[in-house]
């Protein structure tokens, strides 16, 4: 029998979804200020449903006090391992995504050292010194490109078996007068990626990848409180949406059709996009940007599953989450079936985006 060709298979899936939900009410008694540093005219109840209606989040998920971001991404991980039923030890690389590293209730100050990825793989209690593990900061785009990098090492045979990850605890740099504070959430995903035979393309068909860093690289970036008033001297983060969801439907549309020109696919060929849960609104517009460059005049109903509604914007983990909880049916009306080809699409700070095709084996 003729050798197959070498591609990149989803072996397994996992996720945490943090306990404490805060919802959009528990704002009411934040002060908000806008970016001269002057309060907001608006009462509380007018800025959180304009903000509602914009985004479609209604609540959003925080880690307990006692979690910082390499707890939730063991977690993630040990799911991902037993829903693969592999051995940890197997295990070739873990890439772990985020941007903030290990951020205590107590003390917000990002922890680095040793790296997320380093602490996951002894939370796991991996003896392998050959199991790599590195951490991938790439903004909101990360997890995604910790896929794509996955791809390359089994590709070329270097790897048989990876676990990317994708976990942040944005709760704890979110500024407590700023709106955009609203958006933004806890949580961790992971997949474990291997190494397949396939005589027809299947799994990991194509992947693009921008970085748009010479008029975007601050879009977004860390800086003081909103609040001139502001006592301590703590980084939050900070976003110019306006900016970035202007050129995220200019660029966004555009990559994706790349990608699947990559993978030889057209888009009636494709059964879900998965984008990263950002803004409703933002990921509404890049869906009928995408399909108004193939001349449709509107994306089919049930192709985009979406979770921000309940969990916000929890930057690398949006998109293995969102694909962690359609694979178990725990996203009502949406499944994946053998042989359905899925688009995973993130942008985020950088300002990078990327896009892969995947079909499922």
């Amino acid at each position: 029998m003729q050798k197959g060709k070498r591609g990149t298979v989803i072996r397994g899936s996992g996720s945490y979804i943090p306990e404490r939900r805060v919802l959009n009410a528990d704002f009411m008694q934040h002060s908000f200020y806008g970016p001269d540093g002057l309060k907001l005219p608006k009462e509380n109840m007018e800025i959180i449903a304009q903000f509602s209606k914009i985004t479609g989040i209604r609540e959003r998920r925080y880690v307990t006090e006692d979690l910082v971001t390499s707890d939730i991404a063991g977690f993630a991980a040990q799911h991902a391992l037993q829903s693969a039923g592999v051995d940890p030890e197997s295990l070739d690389y873990i890439i772990v995504a985020h941007n903030f590293g290990d951020i205590k209730e107590t003390n917000r100050r990002s922890e680095f050292v040793p790296t997320i990825a380093s602490r996951v793989k002894h939370f796991l209690r991996i003896a392998n010194p050959t199991t790599v593990a590195y951490d991938l900061p790439f903004g909101c785009a990360g997890w995604l490109q910790g896929v794509i990098q996955a791809d390359y090492y089994i590709r070329s045979g270097d790897a048989k078996r990876v676990l990317v990850v994708g976990a942040e605890t944005l709760s704890r740099i979110c500024d407590p007068h700023d709106r955009d504070s609203m958006i933004y959430a806890d949580g961790a995903g992971a997949i474990i990626l291997e190494t397949a035979e396939h005589n027809v393309p299947s799994g990991v068909l194509a992947h693009v990848t921008k970085s748009y860093s010479s008029e975007l690289a601050y879009v977004l970036r860390m800086d003081r409180s909103i609040n001139p008033d502001y006592k301590a001297d703590h980084l939050f983060l900070k976003m110019n949406g306006r900016k970035l969801y202007e050129y995220a439907l200019k660029t966004v549309p555009q990559m994706i059709r790349e990608c699947l020109d990559k993978a030889g696919l057209s888009i009636d060929q494709v059964d879900k996009i998965l984008i990263h849960q950002a803004n409703e609104k933002m990921d509404d517009a890049i869906l009928k940007g995408l399909y108004s460059l193939y001349g449709a005049a509107s994306p089919p109903e049930g192709i985009m599953p979406m979770t921000i509604a309940w969990l916000g914007n929890s930057s690398v983990a949006t998109l293995p989450t969102l694909y962690d909880l359609v694979c178990k049916g725990r996203i009502a009306d949406h499944a994946l079936q053998k042989g359905d080809n899925i688009i995973f699409v993130s942008v985020g700070a950088g300002v990078n985006m990327n896009a892969l095709v995947y079909n499922v084996p």
